[in-house]
């Protein structure tokens, strides 16, 4: 049986098909007056964080408590890891507390998979972002979001195109993106400044671009990432956030090249102005509160699967 969830590339089409497909059925909640099940009622999830984060933890923390289960949220400022305190003593610590699940986010990459091989929690370890590297629960939320309107009632997202623009050097969304929706038959093509492109993405299941307008005529869905300034992103990257946004922006311009069906996604918090402009943000073809909403339930199905002891396993004992 599964234990964690690290990497998107850890998911076999099926299991990010079975993910996506559980999350369908949650979000029926969202429309009842009790957004609650006893699921995974007597289970302790924590929210360990080391960086800030608003959606991502407030939709964990959602997330756990519509399945009934008891939810623990940690920050590491005016805890014990501003005195010093490692992560092993932190984890031996939520160990001792009982905890089934710990959605970990930390400013290093690898943090979670030391956490899983280490062996310092018996619970299940989810990755809610783990420095540079992938953010997995977030490449499944904007593949939930596409195949709701992209897939015509298959639910299937083979041949999609979907373009993705800016920061990917400093992204663990578009690293767990391209990796998820490369696996579910999409068609990926990375859009970004040369600077801004990582060592080795060519071995990546994906194409590369750095002129964003020929690419728009044939996307499905074009996802924006944010300029990440806090690493680093903008300074020597580009001339200048003007001349960023001239040639990776997207606006009224850019939307009229896309195809009338296309969507806009970005995983937020977004820069207006820069990456995007506030009219294609708040446009009818943005998905981007959506994506939020979408969030809950895809991490409800991620918990469920890992946690709940009534999921049918497969033929390979595996929940997903």
């Amino acid at each position: 049986m599964r234990r964690h969830l690290l990497s998107a590339g850890d998911l076999s089409r099926d299991e990010a098909v079975r993910v996506l497909d559980t999350a369908g059925e949650l979000l029926a909640l969202a429309d009842r007056p009790i957004k609650k099940l006893p699921t995974l009622r007597g289970r302790t999830v924590v929210n360990l964080f080391f960086e800030d984060s608003t959606r991502t933890r407030i939709s964990f923390e959602a997330a756990a408590k519509r399945l009934s289960a008891d939810v623990i949220n940690f920050s590491a400022k005016g805890s014990s890891v501003s005195k010093g305190e490692s992560l092993k003593d932190t984890a031996l610590t939520l160990q001792a507390m009982g905890a089934d699940a710990v959605v970990v986010r930390h400013q290093s990459s690898g943090a979670p998979h030391r956490l899983a091989a280490a062996g310092w929690i018996d619970g299940s370890i989810v990755n809610a972002g783990d420095g540079t590297h992938e953010h997995p629960t977030q490449a499944l939320l904007d593949a939930f979001t596409l195949r709701r309107h992209l897939a015509d009632g298959t639910g299937d997202l083979e041949g999609r195109r979907i373009t993705i623009v800016g920061d990917v050097l400093h992204s663990r969304v578009a690293r767990s993106n391209a990796l998820l929706l490369s696996t579910l038959g999409a068609e990926v093509t990375l859009v970004a400044p040369p600077t801004l492109l990582p060592v080795g993405v060519d071995s990546w299941p994906v194409t590369t671009s750095y002129d964003l307008d020929p690419t728009l005529a044939k996307a499905d869905a074009v996802m924006m990432l944010r300029v990440q300034r806090e690493r680093g992103a903008g300074g020597g990257f580009f001339p200048s956030a003007r001349e960023y946004s001239r040639r990776y922006g997207v606006d009224a311009r850019r939307m009229g090249l896309l195809p009338d069906h296309a969507l806009v996604l970005h995983p937020g918090p977004m820069n207006r102005g820069v990456e995007i402009s506030a009219d294609v943000a708040d446009s009818t073809r943005s998905v981007i509160v959506e994506q939020v909403t979408n969030g809950v339930a895809v991490r409800m199905a991620v918990l469920f699967l890992l946690l709940s002891a009534e999921t049918t396993t497969g033929t390979d004992g595996s929940p997903w």
